[in-house]
């Protein structure tokens, strides 16, 4: 399964890559808009300079099936963050900004990093994190496209984009795997994320299925292209899933895919803020699961072995 990155002309490419690099001399690649210049090394809130924090890579076998298949999601886990999440169970890698700086790699390192994950036989390219480091996954892209790279690309975002970075991957992203962590701005800025974050996140989820639309599985059950939303439930509905799932079927329609998830559990900060200082309970889960198939989804992924 080839991606669609292989029909965009070399003109066209060169554009992109313009258009991308000026949105970094003033950073305009999230909503907060630091307008630091990344290409000089500058750094804004989410703390990434100029060059690609590659934490590791490998094949990912614990993505949703549609994305892992048999032989694994190739994915590329990325330093830094935009947000600041209290209970983010990556924060070794997001939150640690010396930590991730000390995996900042060449744009050619991680242009074999993407053709090394071809090697391995991984199904798609998953970029973990990529907002704020765009400009240099599209660099990368290019240069490993030129060099035999065809496996489709997955956008695997916390949704914080800005519209005008979104617009640049139109054409080279197949399969846009975005959180919808909040539903209500205050909640969100509680939980260290910002106020803006619902109308943002659901602006640029928008934008996400204008380009590739609902989620497409070929013949294999692979992803082809389309969104695929993950709805992280939150004990006593802080993540207000309920209302995300409604919002997404009536503004987007049931195609869009979406995966509501389980394995919320108190990480980083979260024992400050209960009710995130326990984990999640059966009746705070299955409800959010069967509002989803009573909406209609087409595509709903949900932890089976959840209890009741």
């Amino acid at each position: 399964m080839a991606s669609r990155y292989l029909a965009i002309s070399q003109a066209e490419w060169l554009r992109k890559l313009d258009e991308i690099r000026a949105l970094s001399r003033a950073c305009q690649l999230c909503p907060r808009q630091c307008s630091v210049n990344r290409l000089a090394g500058e750094r804004g809130d989410c703390g990434a300079g100029a060059l690609p924090s590659v934490v590791s890579y490998g094949p990912h076998h614990g993505e949703e099936p549609c994305l892992s298949g048999w032989q694994g999601s190739g994915t590329i886990f990325l330093g830094h963050c935009n947000l600041h999440c209290v209970f983010c169970q990556n924060s070794d890698i997001s939150q640690d900004h010396s930590s991730a700086r000390r995996c900042e790699v060449p744009t050619n390192s991680l242009a074999n990093a993407m053709l090394k994950l071809q090697s391995l036989g991984c199904h798609n390219i998953n970029w973990v994190s990529p907002t704020h480091q765009v400009f240099s996954l599209l660099e990368a892209l290019h240069l490993a496209a030129q060099n035999g790279l065809r496996l489709p690309i997955v956008y695997n975002t916390n949704s914080y984009d800005s519209i005008a970075s979104l617009q640049v991957l139109d054409g080279l992203v197949d399969v846009y795997l975005p959180d919808l962590k909040y539903a209500d701005g205050a909640i969100a800025a509680r939980l260290g994320a910002t106020p803006d974050y619902p109308a943002r996140a659901r602006e640029a989820i928008a934008e996400m299925y204008r380009q590739v639309g609902g989620l497409v599985l070929n013949e294999t059950g692979l992803a082809e292209k389309g969104v695929l939303v993950r709805l992280l439930v939150l004990p006593e509905s802080q993540s207000g899933t309920i209302e995300s799932l409604q919002w997404l079927r009536d503004e987007l329609g049931p195609e869009i895919g979406v995966n509501i998830m389980a394995q919320y559990h108190p990480s980083y900060h979260a024992s400050r803020y209960p009710p995130l200082n326990r984990r999640l309970r059966p009746a705070e889960y299955w409800p959010c699961v069967t509002k989803a198939f009573e909406l209609g989804f087409q595509y709903v992924e949900f932890d089976r072995f959840f209890p009741h």
